[in-house]
């Protein structure tokens, strides 16, 4: 059985409002699905409510898209509902997946649990499309509780996701909403800003491709790839020495006679929060993010070699002078490529490797609901060469890999 709840801000906050969304949050067909797992109920009417507390403090999300004549993306805070989805399934006998926090796309698909954003409607005036959708599913002979949340990645990237995510649970729980407070309006980049030599490091932007190749090329890397599980400031920190070790794993036992993989540099996603208030302060809800290409590691079979130029890269894109440039000049390649209804190539690239890592983020353990250490934490999706790893109950230190994380760190 199915039921649908439309559910307002209460009280409503955004008085229609309109934002401007920078280049770089036009992450085109791009969503966040996240599926949250709980040992026993998740009250309706308490969820309903904290629905709405949360949109009242976050007109953002309670806004509908907009394009103007003149190629500018907004969200309008209407103050329209988020649908909220229960469904009783009677005829699980429970939770179907191990404890992969990433599915496979193919033979793992958490469709079943989603109420999915349509991103293809977004952005075009004649739909009102949510930016956001939940879904709460009750598998009735285990009684556990299963949380959607799909989230139109043009509201922001997985740390802004997590902030509201984490908002609506403590609300439910009659707890204040952590700090710092969300904050919406974000910079606007000028052609005046834009270094045209930085768009050698950009491949992603610079080899756009059509939405349909685009489209078509994700779907056979997902049919074709197997995803593969590995247990496992100015100093080095557990974040490098982890991503250095997956390299290094891959280098020495995937990759050693084979010039064309084998990883001499990657791509990172950085966080540029709280580098300077002028770019994006601490409690920014937007995509404030952006990726960064290393230096070529000077001794791929290093662990030590690969941490330590990984670090020297994040200090380097973290000046705020240098980032100005960055950013402006990915925002005006980002408009560009959206202009011309193209989506980023993130693809395989020779000697490459993609790392968003989802680390710093405790998914399961702030968006709880009241079941401390209970909660199970899933997202969807995987691409060809890129590596994603995130924060399970059992920490890293608990894995053997950790003793030789600590060699790095010393």
């Amino acid at each position: 059985m199915t039921s649908t709840f439309l559910v307002y801000p209460s009280p409503p906050t955004g008085s229609n409002r309109r934002l401007e969304l920078a280049g770089l949050d036009l992450w085109r067909m791009a969503r966040i699905d996240n599926v949250f797992v709980y040992p026993s109920e998740i009250n309706i009417d308490r969820l309903k409510e904290a629905l709405s507390q949360t949109l009242s403090l976050w007109p953002f999300i309670a806004g509908r898209s907009r394009l103007d004549a003149n190629e500018h993306y907004f969200i309008e805070m209407s103050d329209n509902p988020i649908p909220l989805v229960l469904f009783n399934d009677y005829d699980s006998v429970e939770w179907p997946f191990d404890s992969n926090v990433i599915l496979d796309f193919y033979t793992n698909s958490l469709s079943t649990y989603l109420d999915e954003v349509r991103v293809t409607n977004l952005f075009d005036n004649k739909n009102d499309e949510p930016l956001v959708r939940l879904k709460l599913t009750h598998i009735i002979q285990s009684n556990e509780w299963i949380l959607d949340v799909s989230w139109a990645h043009e509201l922001g990237d997985a740390a802004s996701c997590l902030n509201f995510s984490n908002t609506l649970s403590r609300l439910y729980q009659h707890m204040e909403p952590l700090e710092p407070l969300p904050i919406f309006e974000r910079r606007l980049w000028k052609n005046d800003e834009i270094d045209p030599s930085l768009l050698s490091t950009m491949k992603h932007f610079r080899d756009a491709k059509p939405l349909e190749e685009m489209w078509k090329k994700f779907m056979i890397d997902q049919e074709a790839y197997d995803q593969v599980n590995l247990t496992g400031e100015d100093n080095i920190t557990i974040q490098d020495a982890l991503t250095a070790y997956i390299i290094l794993t891959l280098n020495k036992y995937c990759y050693y006679n084979d010039d064309k993989r084998r990883i001499l540099r990657m791509n990172i996603s950085v966080n540029f929060r709280g580098v300077s208030d002028s770019i994006a302060s601490t409690g920014q809800i937007g995509n404030a993010v952006f990726m960064m290409l290393s230096d070529d590691f000077k001794d791929p079979y290093s662990l030590s070699s690969i941490a330590k130029t990984i670090r020297q890269s994040i200090v380097k894109s973290r000046d705020s002078k240098f980032l100005e440039r960055w950013l402006a000049t990915a925002d005006d390649a980002m408009r560009k490529m959206i202009h011309n209804n193209q989506l980023a190539d993130l693809g395989f690239v020779p000697n490459e490797i993609i790392v968003n890592s989802n680390l710093r983020y405790d998914w399961a353990n702030l968006v709880d609901f009241g079941y401390k250490n209970q909660c199970r934490f899933y997202t969807a999706c995987q691409v060809h060469f890129i590596s994603e790893y995130f924060v399970l109950i059992q920490y890293v230190k608990e894995r053997h890999i950790y003793q030789e994380i600590e060699m790095v760190l010393k």
